[in-house]
């Protein structure tokens, strides 16, 4: 088979050293593309450790590269391995290089990032871009304020990238609610290079023997995310529900998987002691949890912005604001377009505000009575844009005897 008549081939990278926005946003994009092509594989390059945990499509797979965490100084450590963390950096970017070699995209599709996890995938992007592959920066809709976005990108110097390396900037999102890059000093060539697609639109996946059993009664979803930073949120619920037991309807948690083990045990404790309280530690399917629910209560990370808005979800949002303001910015615009309601953690948390907050929750309209144009719109233009690069004219690119040594 020709390097031109082969089937067109995807690859993805997502550093994920933390929770599981990063995957989940690659999965669903990665799902979208094969369903929409049968002559199209895609590739993930992940570093969770439970990438292996979610259903892969046909035509959809990924490698795992080792796992790093960053800590609350903000120094990264391996995740597993006993290895110091410029060992595991070094292998991870050898190991990024060698599968694009293997595997030769045709378009290279990189997760919020500009260069990776300290710089592991600058290497292959230069690689790739000396092949003629087209180089694709996704940004979710919200990164950061810009006063700490700013000095963040000029430490890690990603502007060259954006300038000489990236041929476009997918933004998820649309510029109604925020630019992600308001405040950098970005040159008016990169400005052109972004294009706004709208939210990742989610469906609930078929039923299998392994999706989760929905609750007889009307519930209200509750869902940390990956749990890593989401203890304040399923605390402040579970205190609701033992100081307002009359609260009209039943509480589903999902705690996310990288929640401290004891603090899993505490909270499924003290829900097994509320009758109108369910929890479980993870859940690979939680759309169907989601479609389901009569609302939902979440801290307003992306991928849970997206299903909200998917299922109409009337929906509370009780955003973090440390390490990043993101999920605070996105929670005040999409309340102030009428999207969502939001409630801001005081570092107090009075169970009364909270049980107040979920007495309201039904009776607030559903992201639907607001006429966004556009709002959900990513899949299809991520498809159109993605469609473009893998079909124009091939670029010229070295003979791949010459591929062979030295990447």
């Amino acid at each position: 088979m020709t390097e031109r008549a082969r089937p067109h081939r995807v690859l993805i990278y997502s550093h994920d050293t933390f929770g599981l926005g990063h995957l989940r946003r690659c999965l669903t994009i990665a799902h979208a593309l094969v369903e929409r092509h049968r002559d199209l594989s895609v590739l993930i390059l992940s570093g969770s450790p439970i990438v292996g945990s979610f259903d892969f499509r046909t035509r959809v797979d990924f490698v795992r590269v080792p796992g790093v965490i960053k800590l609350r100084n903000g120094e990264y450590t391996a995740l597993n391995l006993h290895m110091d963390i410029d060992e595991i950096l070094h292998m991870r970017a050898s190991l990024i290089r060698h599968t694009a070699k293997a595997f030769r995209p045709d378009l290279f599709i990189v997760d919020k990032e500009p260069l990776g996890l300290r710089g592991e995938v600058k290497e292959t992007l230069e690689d790739l871009k000396d092949r003629g592959v087209p180089l694709v920066l996704g940004l979710r809709d919200v990164m950061d304020e810009p006063a700490l976005l700013a000095p963040e990108w000029e430490r890690k110097r990603v502007q060259p990238a954006l300038e000489h390396l990236y041929d476009e900037l997918w933004v998820y999102g649309l510029p109604r609610i925020c630019d992600p890059l308001e405040g950098i000093d970005l040159s008016p060539a990169v400005r052109r290079k972004m294009v706004y697609t709208g939210y990742l639109r989610r469906t609930a996946p078929p039923p299998l023997p392994t999706s989760p059993d929905i609750p007889a009664d009307p519930y209200i979803l509750v869902t940390a995310g990956g749990g890593g930073d989401g203890e304040a949120l399923i605390d402040w619920v579970l205190r609701a529900y033992e100081h307002d037991p009359a609260i009209p309807y039943r509480a589903m948690l999902v705690l996310g998987p990288f929640m401290q083990p004891e603090r899993q045990a505490e909270f499924l404790a003290r829900a097994a002691a509320l009758p109108a309280v369910e929890a479980t530690t993870f859940e690979t399917r939680l759309e169907s949890l989601m479609q389901a629910a009569v609302g939902v209560v979440a801290m307003g990370g992306y991928n849970t912005f997206c299903e909200i808005l998917s299922f109409d979800k009337k929906a509370l949002i009780v955003p973090r604001v440390t390490p990043r303001r993101e999920q605070y910015i996105r929670a005040s615009r999409a309340q102030e377009l009428g999207l969502v309601a939001m409630l801001p953690d005081d570092d107090v948390r009075r169970p009364a505000d909270m049980a107040a907050a979920l007495r309201r929750l039904p009776l607030q309209a559903p992201p639907s009575s607001v006429v966004v144009p556009g709002l959900l719109d990513g899949l299809e233009t991520v498809d159109r844009l993605a469609w473009h690069h893998l079909t124009r004219p091939e670029r010229l690119r070295p003979p791949l005897t010459l591929l062979a040594g030295g990447l």
